[in-house]
């Protein structure tokens, strides 16, 4: 049975088991709250965690960022709110609202240019 939650995320260390629905735009305005108080101006939450599948909800305050690092595996990259900018040595993406990309397989880093609110969704092997 499929429940709806209006009201606040569940903590961060638990994630929604399978068919129950959430408002990213909820979590995504709490968790932005958090990004913005703590000391790194990030805040995640992971969503969904299945067998070969990870969805986690990042929230980052304006000027931080995800330090260059490795894909852990297939992924895609959604802007909820705000715009970020993915890059790695060689390219940039600017994302804004709405905005897709996915990932590429090499090192990489992201930052927020405003307070921004993104999806990540990653295929694990």
């Amino acid at each position: 049975m499929s429940t709806h939650h209006n009201g606040p995320a569940r903590p961060p260390e638990t994630h929604l088991p399978a068919g129950e629905v959430t408002n990213l735009a909820a979590m995504g305005e709490q968790l932005l709250a958090d990004a913005r108080s703590a000391t790194s101006g990030r805040a995640a939450r992971t969503v969904v965690a299945l067998p070969g599948l990870r969805v986690t909800l990042i929230a980052l305050a304006s000027g931080s960022e995800l330090a260059e690092h490795e894909a852990p595996g297939s992924a895609t990259l959604t802007c909820l709110t705000g715009r970020v900018t993915l890059s790695t040595t060689d390219r940039t993406w600017p994302l804004g609202q709405g905005d897709i990309v996915a990932i590429p397989g090499q090192r990489h880093g992201l930052t927020a240019e405003t307070d921004a609110a993104v999806l990540l969704t990653v295929r694990l092997a």
